[in-house]
């Protein structure tokens, strides 16, 4: 007998931050919205992609040990809907004749209704879907409560097949279950997307995101919903946990949403509250108490303190300023300065007896030999082992506080400064961080703890970076100005562009191949960084994978 079509359905759209391999605890929380959803009303629940799970969980999948609690899990909410409350609509993997598949399983009224696949699997950038998993084929709406629904998964509606097919298939409506990763152009891509595939389809979609952070990705939610035609319905808020519920009519052949509408972010604070949020998960989900890190006085450092007091809180921050013989004065003031505006502790521990002591052990493997980049190096490791020693005596988690920039070149002392388990600007680049300084000491992104006041002393914006391990010594002996170095790196890394293409920017050719030249030389060094979160198109880590061993190096055609 077919299903009575009904005018009225109410989903409860589930923006969830799933515990990546703690399946029961994202039951548990799958348990608490669906009792929330049923007292707003809702027929349905609708989570993201692999909410089960966690998304990406690479390998995760294959041990048996963890497919069972997925199985296990999947059946506890079969028996949950017995309760005549709302169906669930869940994203999760499944596993079926040694085969594993990316899946949404409709279940209601005690039961697995339906269960569709993932028909397109990325396998690009940050993605390797297929690795572990097998393409589903094209199917067509399940029936739920008296509609016909349109399931799409994530990449699915980068496609124009899976929504083709629903919509030639009979479905009323696409819902789209997503663990969309962000990066600072990202929102605007996905909705593009989607609003091609509703003109395509001629049907109403919602979209659902994943919202929290995994390792190096960062889920910014910012789910929405769009009526036929490209109106906005439906937006839910960015990078917070979210049940909001919006209502699909049927009047007149035509099919309607309605919902509530949030407030959009600035660039910075879509930016700070994307750094801020991989940071918190990072720390929580990995069970760290507390963060140490070493302020220097500079602009990095400072970025990376106050982001983590408005990620964490104050109290779970702490400092430790490491002066050495080339240390000015006015970085321990500002220093000092910067952890009395975030109210954070600070310790000064000077690394002047450690040198001493390397200088003695290594004096006769040296002997004749004048000071160079060894000694240099020995300062900034020093930091690097102090900043360890105060995270296994106390359990904190060492934060590195180096900039995309300075990755990129291979500005940075392997177990020295690059020293930590995180690193939150891993991803930004230098003058991004300088812009980032100057915007947080006039505005308090959303849910930040931090203070409401100038955070950052002006004198750390506008000195000129130094790495301060010889007398007078700033950024641009090693390099060439960030303005000018950052858009050339950015063309090189982001955009794979070749010299000359660079240079038809107008750029000089020297400066051109000294660049190509340090970031094709460091790749050793950024493959045993720490991870940090990804907020470009393109960043180091999963992002890029280059080999470590290479003669390849790009090539001008032109002499300098």
């Amino acid at each position: 007998m077919a299903e009575q079509e009904t005018t009225e359905l109410t989903i409860a759209v589930m923006q969830a931050n799933p515990h990546l391999g703690d399946v029961e605890a994202n039951l548990d929380a799958l348990q608490q919205r669906r009792k929330r959803a049923a007292e707003l009303g809702a027929d349905c629940l609708l989570t993201p992609e692999m909410y089960l799970a966690g998304y990406p969980a690479d390998d995760l999948v294959l041990r048996q040990d963890f497919m069972e609690r997925i199985e296990t899990a999947l059946q506890k909410i079969a028996v949950l809907t017995q309760d005549g409350g709302p169906a669930v609509i869940v994203g999760a993997p499944y596993r079926e004749a040694g085969r594993l598949f990316n899946s949404a399983f409709v279940i209601d009224n005690g039961e697995i209704q339906a269960r569709r696949d993932k028909v397109n699997l990325p396998n690009y950038g940050v993605f390797d879907d297929k690795r572990n998993f097998t393409p589903g084929t094209l199917r067509g709406p399940v029936n739920l409560r008296g509609w016909r629904l349109g399931l799409a998964i994530c990449e699915d509606i980068w496609f124009a097949d899976v929504c083709e097919t629903l919509a030639e298939t009979g479905a009323d409506i696409i819902l789209s279950l997503n663990a969309s990763p962000f990066d600072v152009e990202k929102a605007d891509q996905r909705l593009m997307q989607a609003i091609s595939r509703i003109t395509e389809a001629d049907l109403p979609l919602v979209y659902v995101n994943m919202v929290g952070g995994q390792d190096e990705l960062v889920f910014d939610g910012g789910s929405f919903a769009l009526n036929r035609g490209g109106k906005l319905a439906c937006q839910l808020p960015y990078f917070s946990e979210h049940l909001s519920c919006l209502t699909v009519r049927r009047a007149a052949g035509d099919v309607h949403l309605t919902g509530s509408i949030a407030h959009p972010n600035g660039p910075y604070e879509t930016l700070w509250r994307a750094l801020m949020l991989g940071l918190r998960d990072y720390c929580d989900k990995n069970g760290f108490p507390s963060v140490v890190l070493g302020l220097s006085g500079g602009i990095d450092s400072a970025i990376v303190a106050a982001l983590a007091v408005d990620a964490l809180g104050a109290d779970r921050v702490h400092a430790v300023m490491m002066p050495s013989d080339y240390t000015a004065d006015i970085s321990v003031t500002d220093a000092d300065q910067l952890a009395q505006a975030l109210g954070i502790s600070l310790q000064t521990i000077a690394i002047r007896p450690g040198m001493n002591a390397f200088e003695d052990m290594l004096a006769p493997a040296f002997r004749d030999k004048s000071p160079d980049i060894a000694e240099e190096n020995i300062q900034s490791r020093l930091r690097g082992m102090l900043l360890m020693a105060l995270s296994n005596k106390f359990g904190h988690l060492v934060l590195a506080t180096g900039n995309k920039s300075e990755y990129a070149a291979g500005y940075s002392t392997l177990y020295g400064d690059m020293c930590g388990g995180f690193a939150p600007i891993k991803d930004v680049w230098k003058t991004r961080v300088f812009e980032l300084a100057r915007w947080r000491n006039t505005a308090v992104p959303k849910g930040a703890l931090g203070p409401d006041s100038e955070v950052i002393p002006d004198r750390i914006i506008t000195r000129p970076p130094s790495a301060e391990l010889r007398p007078d010594q700033q950024d641009t002996d090693s390099l060439p100005p960030y303005d000018v170095l950052d858009e050339i790196l950015i063309a090189l890394t982001e955009e794979m562009a070749d010299i000359q293409t660079i240079r038809a920017r107008g750029f000089d050719l020297e400066t051109v191949q000294q660049a190509s030249q340090l970031l094709f030389r460091a790749e050793y060094k950024r493959f045993q960084a720490a991870p940090g979160p990804k907020v470009t198109a393109r960043a180091f880590g999963r992002d890029r994978r280059l080999p470590l061993t290479s003669g390849f190096r790009p090539q001008s055609t032109e002499s300098s």
